[in-house]
Parts: structure tokens; sequence; C-alpha cells
């Protein structure tokens, strides 16, 4: 792959919203795991989440636009402003034809659509607004975004499950090397903190049931992990070629400089026990690279919490690493907001670029148990110092698929 250049980052988080109060948050390992709020979500078996707060604050989005759309496509707008405004991106000189939208979720924008079925069922038809059939569905953000900034270019939605947003930035950046756009606005956002989104994604049995203890309830690779916690968030990212990068004269926070992607082809819902695709998804994205193994400096992990999933990733990455796989550490940085769902590679690569601009990893934060099945360098409850170069950033989604990205300094 040809090197595509990270120019801009948005980011709506329970850790904040904007890249400095994020980055802030994620390398202190200040937990925003809490009991849900926004309803009551007491007789759910899992009632923790990762919410975003003060989201108005920082929208650019009018009174009458919120009637008509979801959280979810709210985040992206309010994501994808900060990425243009931080990439300095003049969209008035831009050929809009040539921009793209690259966007990642997995359940689309159900608390608009759950409250007008709830009117449709109360009121009748005439109860229900004429815009929920364009609010709830997984494109809607993309859409969104397209008319507020008049962007026309070729675009994609993703829907892969845990693994949509960074396939999205994967795609993204393959779509560049094609020369089919001039720049794309590439990643995800997810707002499952609604009655029935929580309801399904309890039904998965991939949750954490610490419910007295939120702030603790997420703990990727330790032996008492009982599933993820849920989160709401948006991350956008401003993807550029090199020969634009040149000619404007961008700030570079990162390239993307290798992608791979398998499927498990074993479950529906469960991954391969032997790890043997991931680790080929691995080894797809680093000859992608044109990196051997001992040139990874850090592993943001998918982190699932659950038990097969944290013992196959560290099974793979032991597969492909072998030796070298203790040397070298790995984090779920999600383990402190929560895990995004389809908007979790987004949030993961711009902690990985903010890891790689500070020098310092990111710590998993609730790891208390080692487990001897899991007995890789996870960066416990601390942040490390080191200079990461290169970075892999691993994503999975529920039926075994299996997506890699590559991340270089520039």
């Amino acid at each position: 792959m040809e090197k595509i250049a990270i120019t801009g980052l948005g980011v709506v988080s329970p850790s904040g919203i904007e890249k400095r109060t994020f980055w802030s948050n994620i390398k202190a390992g200040r937990s925003a795991v809490n009991r849900i709020e926004r309803f009551d979500a007491s007789k759910y078996p899992s009632h923790v989440a990762g919410q975003v707060h003060e989201l108005d604050a920082y929208s650019n989005v009018s009174s009458r636009l919120l009637k008509k759309i979801d959280l979810f496509s709210h985040m992206a707008l309010v994501a994808s402003e900060m990425a243009i405004h931080d990439a300095e991106l003049d969209l008035t000189k831009e050929n809009l034809k040539r921009a793209g939208i690259f966007m990642g979720n997995a359940l689309g924008g159900w608390f608009y659509a759950e409250t007008e079925l709830r009117d449709l069922y109360l009121e009748g038809r005439e109860g229900v607004s004429p815009f929920m059939a364009s609010a709830w569905f997984p494109a809607a953000p993309q859409g969104q975004v397209s008319i507020h900034y008049q962007l026309k270019g070729y675009s994609k939605t993703v829907v892969a499950d845990r693994a949509s947003s960074l396939m999205a930035i994967g795609y993204a950046a393959k779509t560049l090397n094609r020369g089919k756009n001039d720049f794309i606005l590439a990643g995800g956002m997810e707002a499952p903190v609604t009655p029935y989104a929580l309801l399904c994604c309890n039904t998965s049995g991939m949750l954490t049931q610490r419910n007295d203890k939120p702030e603790t309830a997420y703990r990727p690779f330790d032996k008492n992990r009982d599933g993820f916690a849920i989160a709401e968030g948006a991350g956008i990212l401003i993807l550029e070629p090199q020969s634009r990068v040149k000619s404007r004269g961008a700030h570079v926070y990162a390239n993307i400089i290798g992608y791979g992607t398998t499927t498990d082809g074993v479950d529906r819902i469960e991954p391969a026990k032997d790890a043997s695709q991931l680790a080929r998804a691995i080894r797809m994205a680093l000859d992608d690279a044109g990196l051997a193994p001992s040139q990874i400096d850090y592993i943001c992990a998918d982190g699932a919490a659950t038990s097969i999933g944290d013992i196959t990733e560290t099974k793979a990455i032991k597969q492909v690493f072998n030796s070298y796989a203790k040397k070298i550490p790995v984090s779920a940085p999600k383990s402190i907001f929560g895990n995004m769902l389809g908007a979790c590679g987004a949030l993961d690569v711009i902690a990985t670029i903010l890891a790689m601009e500070h020098n310092t990893v990111p710590p998993t934060i609730n790891y208390s148990t080692p487990d001897p099945e899991c007995d890789l360098d996870y960066c416990p409850n601390k942040a490390q110092e080191k200079e990461i170069k290169n970075a892999l950033v691993i994503n999975r989604g529920r039926g075994g698929i299996n997506c890699v990205l590559v991340l270089q300094k520039p």
C-alpha cells in the first residue's frame, strides 16, 4: 500500500469531546464507564456504559435538524466538523465531487427508531415522523455529512459488527490509492445506549455484569473478565494521499501503510479457537506495509474481555510475532471509555495516533489478576513511555470478522 496520510482528527467520546481532553483521560486511565442514566436500565443483566456528555456545547447542528436525526448522526456531524477544522481544510477551494465519506457502525440509530415505533403503536401512523425512514438506518450519518458539506465523491458505509469503522478506514485508504477521490472523511459512530439496542447487546452474552462497580467492570485480558461495557461515540479522520499533503503543507499525524482482513468461517457468532485467520489478517497487514513483525512497537488490541476473545487474540499475536510477542506492549484503551461496537476502530486509531505523538503507550485498566493463557505485556493500569514508530490496530466482529491496520509515525 502507498502511504495514506491522516491529517485531521475528530473525536466524540465518553472520555472527552476533542482530542486533548480525550488523550488526557486515556493517558491517565480515568474510567468513563458509569451506570446508564438516560433511561431505567436496572432490569437489564448489564446496565453500565460509556456515555457522551456535553455534546450540545460542541454541536454544529441546528435545532431543526436535530428533530430529524438520531444521536449517532449528530455525533458524526460534530466529529466531522472537528476533523475538517483540525486538518485545516477549506472546502470552498476543493472539488467536492472528489471528496468521499467512508463510515462504519453496527446498529444504526435506535434511539430515534424506538421513539417513533412507540408512537406508531400509541397513535397510529399519523404519530410517526416522516424522518423515521431516513434517521435510523446505518448509512444515515454518511448521508447527513454529505448533505451538510455537499461532499459528492465515491463513498461507502460499512456494517461489520465491531470491525465496521476499521474496515471503513482501510477501505478508504485503498480507495485513495486507486485515485478515486482527492480526500476522504473516514471513521465510525455508534449510539447503543438505548432500551432496544441495550437489549440486543445483552442477548449477545458478551457484556459485563459487574454493575456494582461500573468503573472497574470492563477488564480485558484479566482472568476475572466477564465481557465488555458498551459505549457511544464517534471518531472521524481526514485521509489524504501524499501528493496532496505536500501541496497543502498539511500536518500529518500518522500514515496508514498496511491493511488486512479475513473471516474465520467457523461459527456465526464465536471466533475460531485456533486464531489462524486473525493471525493471517495480521500477516497480510504487515506484508502490505512491508514490515517485519519485529518492527512493530505497539499493538492496540480488540480487547473484547470475553474468554474466547482475549485468548484467541493473544494466540494470534503469538503465532505471528513468536518470541518477540512478549516484548511488544499490547493494550486496550477502550477499557477506559467502553466498547463502541462499530465505532471501535476509529477511536482505536485516534488513541494510537495520539500515543505515537506523545511517545506513550495507553494503559489497559482494571487489570489485576493475570490469566495464564493471556501472558503478554498488556500495559496494566498505567501508561508506559515508549517511542512508537509502527503500530498495529486489531478489531474483530462477531462471526469471525478480522480486521487489522498498520500505522506509521511520519
